[in-house]
């Protein structure tokens, strides 16, 4: 059991027998009385939001969680399949869990996938993807100037906003948080 003054953005706990990842936590004290936690949470197994206010003093269940490293091999209809850096076991992940992060995903790209019981939860990608554009519209002198940007195709089939001065066949870093163009690389 952990107080719920410890909630943090990130934390994993359990209420009522689900589990929950802590997006948004807000530490709320008032002239008299106890403080007030509010939190915005997601259902790991449903992904539904839930928002929540604790008195302080409140206590929590937390959970332990598995941490692995992995290697992406490759995709089915329904799994992803990736191998166990130390144990080259090759766990299948349901496609509902690797969901965001199929459009940043490369054959042979190292991930962090978090267990709780055996039961993947989810999967954390490096910050930045070095990908390739696969197709991207030719720009017209003049308008590199002014800072437009297009829609690009990259390996993954994701697309990207980038700079006019991106062509096909550059390798652009792009920021797996947020699907951002960073850099040319």
């Amino acid at each position: 059991m952990i107080d719920v003054n410890d909630l943090r953005k990130g934390v994993t706990f359990e209420l009522d027998n689900n589990l929950y990842k802590v997006l948004e936590y807000s530490h709320n004290k008032s002239g008299r009385g106890n403080a007030s936690i509010r939190i915005k949470a997601r259902n790991i197994r449903t992904g539904v939001t839930l928002e929540k206010t604790f008195q302080s003093g409140d206590r929590i269940q937390d959970v332990r969680l598995d941490f692995h490293n992995v290697q992406y091999l490759y995709n089915d209809d329904q799994f992803y399949y990736f191998m166990d850096l130390e144990t080259y076991e090759q766990p299948a992940i349901p496609n509902k869990i690797v969901d965001e992060a199929k459009d940043f995903l490369k054959p042979e790209m190292e991930v962090k996938l978090t267990f709780y019981k055996d039961e993947p939860l989810d999967i954390e990608l490096p910050t930045s993807v070095d990908l390739k554009v696969t197709e991207a519209e030719t720009a017209v002198k003049g308008d590199t100037a002014t800072g437009v940007t297009k829609k690009v195709t990259v390996e993954t089939g994701a697309k990207v906003d980038v700079p006019y001065f991106v062509v096909e066949g550059d390798v652009i870093r792009v920021d797996t948080r947020t699907g951002q163009y960073v850099t040319r690389v």
